[in-house]
């Protein structure tokens, strides 16, 4: 029988030839770079965990992690990387805390900054879950509160194998080598974010390109910065409140287009100097999950307080494509608030909302496979699904994890609990599955 290369693995190599020329495919396909993986979708290229585990069954090791922090593991060879705030035994004044509280939204009560904050940038073999190497880069009191389950440390880590960049957002950014060693640090000022939602948007990597998304309640920016000493090639002002997503970058037509998802339009860059390519209104407020591409269409997504989902042909998309054939379908109800969708084998599967509430569509042409099921036993989301030798894992703020076969119907393999709560995206490495806690790191292995 003739193979057909997925327009998805063709795709995959066209990233993978330009965003790391210096590694192989099969090195690339072995770690996990981003918070979204390898293919910044949420399939694993290649791996093979485990269905069925328990605090007492297929736990290869788990260690606890010290303070409060959101981001999920990413993973180069044998090292984990990822970020914490731990609150120091040191007091903010009885004045300084009232001027805080006067500034935020009392009726969301955020979490004030009670405590000096260490922000910390951790190493951990993921073989034995002992720590590497941590780096202490900053100690401070944060400048506004965040949400009661947020963290002063949820963006996520990125790496192409050389360099590690790190994002405390308002508290700097920080790049070093997988040794640990601080190459240059930078910092863009402080981020006002609506309603004391806290920050999230993780930066992204492409070739020697850096990309942080700026987007909050004052000036709002696209910054694209060299990776290698932190000087900005461009930045870009947007008419933007806040958002969360993580931009994206695609190559189409000889051109590298950065998108990044947002309440007022969602827009693509030339990545190269900032020149817009197109833009789309229709997103709702407060747009967190990140876009997901095939590298022949995108798909954005988002639910607060409504739902939107858009996907487009990026080979003709030019402009503004309110009225553009450029967009292939839409579909405006069940979509997730705070997780990104999974593209896995043509199919986009997402969740309601925070809810754990499943739906699954034909990602070409939005056709429903099953729409908003129920996992039973699951209570709430944050984490982003992920898909895996032909598996689907959603895993939810009460420790349960479903495992779910791809597919046109929702087939459930397994249901799996652990004594801790999620929020972080899972990641998997091999036969490897490393969950975070808000008390531990797992390693999930038979």
């Amino acid at each position: 029988m003739k193979i057909k290369t997925s327009l998805v693995s063709m795709f995959f190599f066209m990233v993978l030839g330009m965003l790391c020329g210096q590694v192989s495919a099969s090195d690339y396909n072995g770690n996990w770079p981003t918070w979204r993986g390898p293919l910044f979708t949420g399939e694993v290229v290649k791996g093979n965990p485990p269905t069925i585990w328990s605090e007492t069954k297929n736990i290869k090791w788990k260690i606890p992690l010290p303070g409060k922090g959101l981001s999920t593991p990413i993973v180069w060879g044998d090292q984990i990387f990822l970020t914490s705030a731990i609150p120091l035994d040191k007091k903010a004044s009885e004045e300084t805390l009232a001027k805080l509280k006067d500034g935020q939204a009392s009726w969301m009560q955020p979490k004030l900054p009670e405590y000096l904050q260490q922000f910390v940038v951790y190493s951990i073999d993921r073989n034995n879950g002992k720590i590497i190497w941590q780096k202490v880069v900053r100690e401070q009191f944060p400048h506004e509160g965040t949400h009661t389950d947020g963290s002063w440390a949820s963006q996520s880590c990125v790496t192409d194998g050389e360099y590690l960049i790190a994002s405390f957002g308002s508290f700097g950014l920080y790049c070093f080598d997988l040794k640990g060693n601080l190459i240059w640090e930078k910092d863009l000022g402080d981020l006002n974010i609506r309603a004391s939602f806290g920050e999230g948007s993780s930066p992204a990597l492409y070739n020697d390109y850096l990309i942080v998304n700026w987007d909050h309640e004052k000036d709002s920016y696209i910054y694209v910065l060299n990776k290698k000493d932190g000087e900005v090639i461009w930045k870009k002002k947007r008419d933007e409140k806040t958002s969360w997503s993580t931009p994206i970058v695609v190559p189409v037509k000889g051109k590298l287009q950065l998108i990044v998802s947002a309440t007022g339009k969602s827009t693509s860059y030339n990545l190269q100097n900032g020149d817009i390519i197109w833009e789309i209104s229709g997103m709702t407020e407060n747009v967190i999950p990140s876009p997901v591409t095939d590298g022949e269409l995108v798909h954005l997504i988002s639910g607060f307080r409504g739902a939107a989902m858009q996907t487009i042909r990026l080979d003709e998309a030019s402009g503004d494509l309110k009225e553009s054939s450029a967009v292939v379908w839409t579909y405006n109800k069940n979509t997730p608030y705070v997780p990104s969708a999974l593209l896995y084998n043509g199919r986009l599967y997402y969740l309601r909302g925070n809810d754990e509430r499943l739906s699954c569509v034909d990602a070409k042409t939005g056709k429903i496979f099953y729409e908003a099921e129920k996992l039973d036993g699951m209570k709430g989301v944050y984490a982003s699904p992920i898909g895996v030798n032909g598996l689907v894992y959603v895993l939810g703020r009460n420790g349960m994890c479903y495992v779910i076969k791809d597919g046109e119907g929702l087939n459930v393999v397994s249901r799996n609990q652990l004594d801790d709560n999620f929020d972080a995206s899972p990641a998997v490495i091999g036969n490897n599955l490393y969950l975070r806690g808000l008390k531990s790191l797992y390693c999930i292995s038979e």
